[in-house]
C-alpha cells in the first residue's frame, strides 16, 4: 500500500491542490492497488483508464491555473447499484450480467463532473438484498479484516454495500458510493471500521440508481473519516428534477459545518435499544460513546423509541413488496439476460427470471408478492404501513427532547462467511439497530467506535432530525476525535 492510498480524501485533495504530488501519481497507486487486491472481490469491473484519464484532466487543470472541482484528483469506487454510462452496471445479479448502461446516474454524475474518477464498479449483495454480500452473483466480498484468534477465517465486510466497505478498509479506493435502504451503508462501515452515512430520505437523487424499494432507498458516502464523508455528501446532494423524491432544497456546505463542540446538544439514548443477547462489550462501547458525547458538551438524556419491536417485522413487509414491484421490469425482453430455447412468452418470462434471480431475491419477490395479494394486502402491507407512521412519530416525538440519537450500529461484530446464510432470520436480525432510522427517512451514520475482543472494529450509530445531516456529522465527528480509531486490517491479500 503506497502513501499515497492511506491517505483521506481532504489529505490527497489539498496535497493535489498544493502540488504536493500529482492527480496521475495518485491514480496510477490506486490502480494498482486494486489490481493487487482482488483477492477480496470488492470489484465486479476495473477502469483503470477512467481513472487516468480524470486524473489527466485534473493534472491539466492544475497546471492551467482553472478552478478545481471539489473531488479533484480523487479516484472512486462506484456501487455496481449506480448507472455508469458504458460501464457494466448489474446490480450483482446475472439478470443485469452485460448491461450497459447509455446514461450515467445523477450521484455518479456529480461526483465525476466535481473532477473524480471511477476507478470501477463495486460488487454487492444482488439488487441489495442482503446484510454479508454473500447473495452477489460475483461471489462474496472478502473482508480485509481478520479475527486475532490465528483461525483466518473469511469474514464478511457486511452488506448490501460489501465491496464498498472493504474498498475503503483496504486502502482500493479514496471513497466510494454506498446505497442504504435498512442498513446498507452504515451496517458494512460498522463491520470495517470505516466512517459511511445515509442522508435523509430525498436529499441524494434516486434517478439512474437501480431500484430495491423505492420508500427507503437511499444513496449516501462511505469513506475513511468524517470530513471525507461531508466532503463527499457535499457533491452528492442536490435536488433533481428526474427524481420525483428529490428535496428541492439547498445544499449545506457540511464541511465547513463541521464542529465537534456540542455545548447545549442533547443526546438521546433510546431504552429500547437494550436488547436481548447483544454481546456485553458492544453495549459497554455504547455507554463510552455517551461519555464522549458528555465530554463534547452534549447533555444525555433517555428517550423511549416504543414501536422499536415492530422495525424489523415493518420494514421485511414493506421493502419485499416493493421490491417485488421494482424488479417485475427484468423480464428478458428488452435488455440482460434472456433464456431462449422455449416455446411462449409466458415461459420466457419463468426461465430467465429462474436463472437470473439468486435464491434471496427470489424469496423477497415471493414475500413481496404474497403481502400485496388481495387476500392479505390490509393484514401485512397496510398495516406495516400504518407502524411506520408510528416508527417516525415516535422519532418526531423524541427529537423533542434530544437534538440526535446515540445507538450502536449493528448487533455484533463481522462475522465469518457462510455462518449465517442458511438462517435468513438471523441475517435480517443484522438490521435491527439501524432499520428504524431507514424507515422514518432520517440521516444517521456509522462511525468507528474501538475493537472486540477479537480485534474487530464496532461503530457507534447517530440518527438526526430530518434534513440534518449536520448535527450528524457534527456528533460522528465528537465520538471520532475522542475515540481515536486508527487501527487498520494487517495486510495478507
Amino acid at each position: 500500500m503506497s502513501d499515497l492510498t492511506t491517505k483521506t480524501i481532504a489529505e490527497l485533495r489539498d496535497g493535489f491542490a498544493g502540488g504536493s504530488f500529482s492527480a496521475g501519481e495518485v491514480a496510477t497507486d490506486y490502480n494498482a492497488a486494486v489490481a493487487g487486491g482482488r483477492a477480496l472481490n470488492a470489484y465486479t469491473v476495473e477502469t483503470p483508464e477512467l481513472a487516468l484519464a480524470a486524473a489527466d484532466a485534473a493534472d491539466k487543470a492544475r497546471s492551467s491555473g482553472d478552478t478545481l472541482g471539489a473531488l479533484a484528483g480523487i479516484p472512486l469506487g462506484i456501487k455496481d447499484l449506480f448507472a455508469t454510462e458504458g460501464v457494466d452496471t448489474t446490480a450483482g445479479s446475472n439478470i443485469l450480467k452485460g448491461f450497459k448502461p447509455q446514461y450515467e446516474s445523477t450521484v455518479s454524475g456529480k461526483l465525476k463532473a466535481a473532477g473524480a474518477g471511477m476507478l470501477g464498479k463495486l460488487n454487492m449483495d444482488e439488487f441489495a438484498m442482503g446484510s454479508s454480500n454473500e447473495t452477489s452473483a460475483y461471489g462474496p466480498v472478502i473482508s480485509p479484516w481478520q479475527r486475532n484468534d490465528g483461525g483466518n477465517v473469511a469474514l464478511t465486510p457486511g452488506g448490501s454495500s460489501g465491496g464498498s466497505a472493504t474498498a475503503v478498509a483496504a486502502g482500493l479506493a479514496a471513497g466510494v458510493t454506498g446505497t442504504d435502504t435498512g442498513g446498507s451503508i452504515r451496517q458494512p462501515a460498522a463491520f470495517t471500521g470505516i466512517c459511511g452515512i445515509k442522508p435523509t430520505y430525498g436529499r441524494c437523487s434516486r434517478w439512474g440508481v437501480i431500484a430495491f424499494a423505492s420508500s427507503l432507498d437511499q444513496a449516501g458516502p462511505m469513506a475513511k473519516t468524517v470530513r471525507d464523508c461531508a466532503i463527499m455528501l457535499e457533491v452528492m446532494s442536490g435536488y433533481d428534477k428526474k427524481d420525483s423524491t428529490s428535496l428541492n432544497l439547498p445544499v449545506p456546505r457540511y464541511e465547513a459545518g463541521l464542529s465537534s463542540n456540542l455545548k447545549g446538544k442533547r443526546v438521546g439514548i433510546p431504552r429500547e435499544y437494550r436488547i436481548d443477547g447483544v454481546p456485553a462489550e458492544i453495549d459497554a462501547l455504547w455507554d463510552k460513546g455517551v461519555e464522549w458525547l458528555r465530554d463534547a458538551g452534549a447533555e444525555p438524556v433517555e428517550i423511549s423509541l416504543p414501536h422499536t419491536a415492530h422495525a424489523l417485522p415493518t420494514y421485511y413487509i414493506i421493502a419485499p413488496a416493493e421490491a417485488s414491484s421494482n424488479l417485475a421490469r427484468y423480464d428478458g425482453v428488452r435488455y440482460g439476460l434472456r433464456e431462449d430455447g422455449v416455446k411462449t412468452l409466458d415461459d420466457m418470462y419463468a426461465a430467465t427470471r429462474a436463472a437470473g434471480f439468486g435464491a434471496e431475491v427470489k424469496r423477497r419477490i415471493m414475500i413481496g408478492t404474497y403481502v400485496l395479494s388481495a387476500g392479505f394486502y390490509d393484514a401485512y402491507f397496510t398495516k406495516a404501513q400504518k407502524v411506520r407512521t408510528l416508527i417516525k412519530r415516535d422519532f418526531t416525538e423524541a427529537f423533542e427532547k434530544c437534538d440526535f440519537i446515540l445507538t450502536p450500529t449493528a448487533p455484533s461484530a463481522a462475522f465469518g462467511l457462510k455462518e449465517k446464510m442458511s438462517d435468513p432470520l438471523a441475517m435480517y436480525l443484522n438490521d435491527v439497530f439501524a432499520v428504524p432510522a431507514s424507515l422514518a427517512g432520517l440521516p444517521a451514520m456509522s462511525v468507528p467506535g474501538g475493537l472486540d475482543a477479537q480485534g474487530l472494529p464496532l461503530g457507534l450509530h447517530l440518527i438526526g432530525r430530518e434534513l440534518d445531516e449536520q448535527g450528524v456529522l457534527n456528533a460522528a465527528l465528537a465520538i471520532e476525535e475522542r475515540a481515536g480509531f486508527t487501527a487498520k486490517a494487517e495486510k495478507w491479500w
